[in-house]
């Protein structure tokens, strides 16, 4: 095998088109190919080997971007151009990027949005426990047991949640703070205890904060931020 190749998928994600997982559906799609040969998983990539998506080579990594947007309710976590609500449109940013996992429809806050696939896949990474922290409001007053077993797991999608921060603000009010990412999780935690969320805010990813930053706007990482994040998320 030659010792200076890489896996396909991480030589996609590395161009900053994608995420590896991303990638690893398009090879399954039979979008990608090398050398004129439809890829397959397991393949990797040479020097001098030639990709191609959908038939259009695929050029060099371009500079790194990270933001930050304050997503407001109504656009939709997703890079396809058919949902009218997508978020690439909503930030009609020029260079291509693609968010850091999702943030459901109707919840508002922080998002992170890049053109480096490989900080995606670590940050998603379920084993990393990355915390990821949210006020939510609900529809009635929170109790001490509906606190206390939110913070110690739940049983949803099959699984029971890891156990988290849950901190009461106010009267319907709460913070919670997550290192796993479940389908609309929070939301079918409070479900599964007879409440439904009002308001779902996400405040802070890892060690980047929404802070100040207005609705619908969004900012470049600071140097700070990123060499941070590299830090944490170094194995």
């Amino acid at each position: 095998m030659n010792t200076t190749s890489v896996s396909l998928n991480k030589f996609v994600a590395g161009t900053g088109i994608c995420s590896r997982r991303e990638a690893d559906r398009w090879i399954e799609a039979g979008r990608l190919a090398i050398n004129g040969l439809t890829a397959v998983k397991g393949n990797r990539v040479a020097e001098g080997d030639v990709v191609t998506l959908d038939g259009k080579r695929l050029s060099s990594k371009p500079p790194p971007v990270y933001l930050a947007l304050h997503k407001p309710a109504g656009v939709t976590s997703t890079t396809d151009r058919k949902d009218r609500d997508n978020i690439i449109d909503f930030i009609g940013f020029p260079e291509r990027i693609f968010p850091v996992g999702r943030l459901d429809k109707a919840s508002t806050g922080l998002i992170l949005l890049t053109n480096d696939g490989d900080i995606v896949n670590q940050i998603l990474r379920a084993e990393n426990d990355h915390d990821k922290e949210y006020i939510v409001t609900v529809d009635k007053p929170i109790t001490e047991s509906f606190l206390r077993r939110m913070a110690g797991g739940l049983p949803i999608l099959g699984r029971r949640t890891k156990r988290c921060t849950v901190e009461q603000l106010d009267v319907r009010v709460f913070r919670i703070i997550l290192t796993q990412g479940l389908n609309r999780q929070i939301r079918r935690m409070c479900e599964f205890l007879g409440y439904r969320v009002r308001t779902l805010k996400r405040i802070r990813i890892m060690n980047v904060e929404l802070g100040d930053l207005p609705v619908g706007h969004w900012r470049k990482l600071s140097p700070d931020e990123m060499s941070e994040l590299d830090r944490m998320l170094r194995p």
